[in-house]
């Protein structure tokens, strides 16, 4: 243990200032997030809206990144990561304050588009800032380090989250409407708190690299055909993954809420346990990769979520749904840092940000596609049989997409 928590220490201060303010920026980031993430879909339920409209949401949103986050990546490459997460940060920050007041469903709808958008220039830039700020024997490491932070820092979102409104509602007689808005007034807030780490990256461009290899689609279509291979296979992974998330991920609150009955607060503290499930995890992958190498550690990973994930969707028990979920959420997730790496260290640099931008964007479009379709049929089916039908549906998709990764990466050295 004292090894294992040395070498993370070694790591932390070997890391430079760029890294050091992304990191801060990004964790404030995602506690806004996870404070959305618990209690937007209750927000829209207060408005007396169906749960085909949050299905329509989160389709909204996740179609707007999948638009625009290959468009983002190239300009991320040729502008430089900074100024990309700057300006989404801000706008996003903009549209989530719009978004935790708004009532007309055309407003949610268009907002959460605009959402969409600007997030996507955040995501695609910030794996590449990062390894452009790191040497390759830290990346691992890092990027394991960046998705456990993300995690922590939703830990705090869920919580805060959940509890919040229902304090808010019990001390001070809001109405459930009123004390859900004042909550994702707060997570706005965070947003707006990550612009100070932000502005103060100072990043260095190669301009020499800008001007030739990422200059346009014909030169990177002739100078990088197998960096562009990669991407592709990695693409097709992504969004058979993305097709099976995209059924439960955005729903897990409504689903312990429907199923179980339970408040707002037991349910942010549950999927804060999730969360903090998986930033052990990821903390954790590094050893996993040292013993069975990159791919077989992906593979095992997301396998071993499997039957986790299944005992989620049919138990009628409370603390077996929490046990599934937990080992399901932090087993699977595990393995995303891992591909990252993978990924990063196969394509050159001047297409680091459009590797990342495809990647994402395949696995955004499987929740825009499926998003509607998940709330669709647990409104036909109901609390128990459609979201048992949604997370089975996922578990086959999850295998279907670790099969195929094993078969497409086992000979990448």
């Amino acid at each position: 243990m004292s090894k294992f928590l040395g070498d993370w220490g070694n790591q932390l201060k070997s890391y430079n200032k760029n890294v050091r303010l992304f990191l801060l920026a990004s964790f404030l980031v995602n506690v806004g997030m996870g404070i959305f993430m618990i209690i937007y879909n209750y927000y829209i339920r207060e408005l007396g809206y169906d749960d085909q409209v949050n299905g329509k949401v989160i389709a909204m949103t996740a179609m707007a990144s999948a638009i625009f986050l290959l468009p983002a990546g190239i300009m991320s490459d040729k502008v430089g990561r900074k100024k990309v997460i700057l300006v989404g940060a801000i706008f996003a920050s903009v549209t989530m304050l719009l978004r935790s007041v708004l009532e007309a469903e055309s407003l949610l709808l268009v907002s959460a588009f605009a959402t969409g958008i600007f997030m996507s220039f955040i995501q695609v830039s910030s794996i590449p800032l990062l390894a452009e700020n790191s040497t390759e024997k830290q990346r691992v490491h890092l990027f394991s380090f960046n998705f456990a932070l993300i995690m922590v820092a939703n830990v705090v979102g869920n919580t805060l989250g959940g509890t919040l409104s229902d304090v808010l509602q019990a001390l001070f007689s809001l109405s459930s409407l009123w004390s859900v808005r004042i909550t994702l007034l707060v997570g706005s807030i965070f947003f707006f708190t990550s612009l100070i780490p932000i502005m103060k990256i100072n990043e260095e461009r190669k301009l020499k690299t800008e001007k030739t290899a990422a200059s346009s689609f014909k030169n990177i279509f002739k100078t990088q055909k197998s960096g562009l291979k990669m991407i592709a296979l990695f693409a097709i992974a992504q969004l058979i993954i993305g097709f099976g998330s995209g059924l439960v991920i955005p729903y897990l609150n409504l689903y312990f809420t429907d199923r179980f009955e339970i408040n707002k607060s037991l349910v942010g503290i549950i999927l804060s346990l999730g969360q903090a499930m998986t930033a052990v995890a990821f903390m954790i992958g590094p050893a996993v990769v040292k013993r069975f190498g990159e791919v077989r550690a992906v593979v095992i990973l997301q396998l071993a979520s499997l039957p986790f994930l299944l005992l989620t969707a049919y138990t009628e028990n409370l603390w077996l749904a929490v046990i599934g979920f937990l080992f399901r959420q932090a087993l699977m997730n595990a393995g995303n840092p891992i591909q990252m790496s993978l990924m990063m260290r196969s394509v050159d640099d001047s297409i680091k940000g459009l590797a990342n931008s495809v990647g994402q964007m395949v696995f955004q479009l499987g929740w825009a596609v499926m998003g509607p379709v998940s709330m669709t049929l647990v409104m036909m089916y109901g609390a128990y049989h459609g979201y048992a039908i949604v997370f089975t549906i996922t578990g086959c998709l999850y295998l279907i997409g670790s099969v195929y990764f094993y078969l497409v990466f086992r000979k990448v050295k």
